[in-house]
């Protein structure tokens, strides 16, 4: 019988992995950095496996930043799990958006657009694109500005 991966190692695995690939480090790169093998780093990622504190610790130094910083959102998912509540959490959804490729692309340019404006407008291209279901967040209330 396969046990299932806790809330807690899924959010910290995909955390690591949005931060290894934010930087362009490789699974294997982080491995080695680790002292396991990149097979182990994917268990990792996918919350497969648990990262032990002192591997926690290495990752972090590794990926240059501090080990809490992989346990950010961790509040909300432990309250979705405990309720029961079967939606993923909004960390965890944005944390595995920013794990593509696409995610990170679509964040550094739009990171990169000094004009809220034009940052507004895009939001609402991309929320008229999306099929109305997938759509979470209310279209903006703003219209005199379009």
């Amino acid at each position: 019988m396969v046990k299932p991966s806790n809330p807690i190692d899924r959010l910290v695995g995909s955390r690591v992995k949005m931060r290894r690939t934010s930087l362009g480090v490789t699974q294997v790169k982080l491995a080695e950095a680790v002292g396991v093998s990149f097979q182990q780093v994917q268990k990792y990622e996918k919350g497969t496996n648990r990262i032990s504190a002192s591997a926690l610790q290495q990752i972090a130094k590794f990926l240059e930043v501090p080990a809490a910083y992989f346990f950010e959102g961790a509040n909300s998912v432990e309250a979705s799990f405990l309720s029961g509540f079967a939606e993923e959490n909004d960390a965890t959804y944005v944390a595995d958006f920013l794990s593509t490729m696409e995610g990170q692309q679509l964040a550094r340019a739009f990171s990169r657009i000094q004009d809220a404006k034009v940052r507004k407008r895009l939001v609402d291209l991309v929320l008229s694109l999306a099929p109305v279901e997938a759509v979470d967040l209310p279209a903006s209330s703003d219209d005199s500005s379009s």
